[in-house]
């Protein structure tokens, strides 16, 4: 599996940007990023000569647009077409996802909580949703330096509180990024697993993030894979129960995690130190680690008695505070009915 660097939430000149796609993947690619998304608000025709950057930059640009409504934002990747938003009213977004579908994209919660009206209407999102399994992601990381911000805790909270209750529900970082302007604030990267084969990026993107194959951070890449009866599961994976083994028998796996530190060398600045390495899941903190600077390959032993859903978590200190570093998606364990 290849992982690329992508950046899933942009905006140009034509919303309310003030850049323009080639000086917007230009700026991606000196932040080596493999690929951005470009999510203008309630428009596509930002997408115009995208080939042509696509080649002098060799930055892969996947269509995508920022619905922009009273009752939410929700940014769609991948379509084949504009799906019009102006219909639908705070009870119709699942008609609007079902849209989104059948042009072959994807539909994510844009900073949940971030403050709305009137200073930015919309941005709160109101939207009623009746099936959270519809939803195929959320955007939990939003800005520069995401992970200090109380918005984005609470996202990260409901994301964590949709898996508890046994959704699988993928999760996201977006700068939301609009002007051309240096920033030294850690910037979030939000990597694809992308498997093998003659797909575009543009549809193996959709994919993993259909799928959760999915890591974000501010630095290194943080992996996991568990391995359980000599099978070995990646993020987004169900681990299935085996009716033919014993309650004892069925607890026991390894997770397997590797830090990658060398990702996007000399672009982001972290502190050598301590840092934690968390396995956690519905139950809590299931296991934990200290590490050092350094890449390499971390098992943790689980007993999967109650877990429903694991992810990593790296911890460290940026600027003076202790944050969130990195994060993956979650693994699943089927649950005995």
């Amino acid at each position: 599996m290849r992982w690329a660097a992508c950046e899933l939430h942009t905006h140009t000149f034509h919303s309310d940007g003030k850049q323009t796609l080639l000086e917007l993947a230009k700026a991606a690619k000196s932040l080596g990023f493999d690929s951005i998304a470009l999510t203008d608000h309630n428009t596509m025709t930002g997408l115009q000569g995208r080939e042509s950057i696509e080649a002098e930059t060799d930055l892969t640009i996947i269509p995508g647009m920022e619905w922009t409504t009273f009752y939410g934002h929700m940014v769609t990747i991948g379509m084949d077409a504009f799906v019009d938003w102006r219909a639908k009213g705070i009870g119709d977004i699942h008609q609007g996802i079902a849209e989104i579908h059948a042009q072959g994209g994807v539909a994510g919660m844009a900073h949940p909580f971030r403050i709305g009206s009137p200073i930015c209407t919309g941005c709160f999102w109101e939207y009623e949703i009746s099936n959270w399994n519809e939803i195929d992601y959320i955007e939990v990381w939003s800005g520069t330096f995401p992970s200090i911000k109380k918005d984005n805790l609470r996202a990260y909270q409901l994301w964590t509180d949709k898996l508890n209750e046994g959704y699988r529900i993928a999760a996201t970082s977006g700068r939301d990024w609009h002007f051309q302007v240096e920033t030294e604030d850690p910037i979030s990267v939000t990597y694809l697993g992308l498997e093998a084969g003659e797909d575009s990026l543009r549809s193996q993107a959709v994919k993993a993030i259909s799928q959760g194959r999915i890591s974000v951070t501010i630095g290194p890449l943080i992996t996991m894979e568990i391995e359980k009866a000599n099978e070995s599961y990646k993020l987004g994976d169900l681990i299935p129960l085996d009716h033919t083994l014993p309650a004892a028998e069925q607890a026991v796996s390894q997770a397997h995690i590797h830090v990658d530190f060398s990702v996007r060398s000399g672009i982001w600045e972290i502190a050598d130190q301590d840092f934690t390495l968390l396995l956690t899941g519905n139950t809590g903190i299931v296991s934990e680690q200290k590490i050092r600077f350094v890449d390499a390959a971390y098992s943790f032993a689980i007993n999967r008695s109650d877990l429903i859903w694991a992810r990593a978590e790296l911890w460290g200190t940026v600027r003076g505070a202790r944050v969130l570093i990195a994060f993956t998606n979650a693994i699943y364990f089927e649950v005995k009915q």
